[in-house]
């Protein structure tokens, strides 16, 4: 493995590890030199990405977790601190599948069920930065990397439910990171815009297409369209996102959103 000395014995947990995104950032973190551990909801591809960085020469543990079950994250938390004696960084990237919370969708013909489903993604970034923070609070250092997309600044019409959550998101960074004032621990937000390499987007794509009559490469281009730097983030864009924040290049950053999206959404 190619390790570089930003991350070098480093704890790093990553919820929803085994997504497009939560891979992408778990191996960056891996080849940088952190020793990660990977949570999710489905074995097989948190053991993929498990054997695939051992395999480069990494170090990498991963169990199945549900970041939506308080008991269960704060158990997982501290089975984590009993391995690795403390916790560095954490990141989450959970998120409910497309269909679940009617990405596409104008907002008068999104159901109550698919908004609340939505906003399941704020919950979760809330259980599992609250329960870092308490560790990381007791060791005097750490960093939490909370997750958004352009939704979060609407720009684009459809996104009402998952720029409802990320909006949240944002303002729960905030909150939390002044909460944590004194304490020698981060919180900073990495928002993204659409990682048309990501498997979210790639089933976007595919929804939008068919409701505006266009073919899936039309859509994917019009997303590159939108940015000022003419193309999106790929997954490893974000990745590379993550451990700058993760790594003392960033040491200053605290209480504030950085922004990945590559002009789609500009501060």
């Amino acid at each position: 493995m190619n390790q570089s000395a930003l991350l070098i014995d480093k704890r790093a947990v990553v919820f929803g590890a085994g997504g497009s995104i939560g891979t992408a950032v778990t191996r960056q973190f891996a080849a940088h030199g952190a020793h990660v551990f990977l949570a999710g909801r489905s074995a097989g591809p948190l053991e993929a990405v498990t054997q695939v960085i051992k395999d480069s020469g990494g170090k990498a543990e991963c169990q199945v977790v549900d970041a939506l079950e308080e008991t269960a994250v704060e158990k997982y938390l501290d089975g984590v601190m009993e391995r690795a004696g403390r916790l560095d960084i954490e990141f989450n990237a959970i998120g409910p599948p497309i269909a679940a919370y009617g990405n596409g969708k104008l907002a008068v013909d999104l159901a109550v069920d698919e908004f609340e489903a939505a906003l399941t993604v704020l919950t979760s970034q809330f259980i599992t930065a609250r329960g870092a923070a308490r560790r990381m609070i007791k060791q005097g250092s750490g960093v939490i990397i909370f997750l958004t997309g352009s939704p979060a600044r609407p720009h684009l019409m459809g996104g009402t439910g998952i720029g409802a959550a990320f909006g949240g998101i944002e303002t729960l960074m905030r909150s939390i990171a002044l909460d944590l004032t004194g304490t020698g621990v981060r919180a900073v937000c990495l928002r993204t815009a659409a990682n048309t390499d990501s498997r979210t987007i790639q089933e976007t794509a595919d929804v939008v297409s068919k409701m505006m009559n266009l073919t899936k490469e039309q859509v994917l281009a019009s997303l590159d369209d939108a940015s000022w730097l003419k193309v999106s983030p790929q997954t490893g864009d974000t990745a590379n996102s993550a451990v700058l924040l993760a790594s003392d290049l960033a040491s200053k950053m605290h209480g504030t959103v950085h922004n990945a999206t590559a002009g789609v959404c500009p501060d």
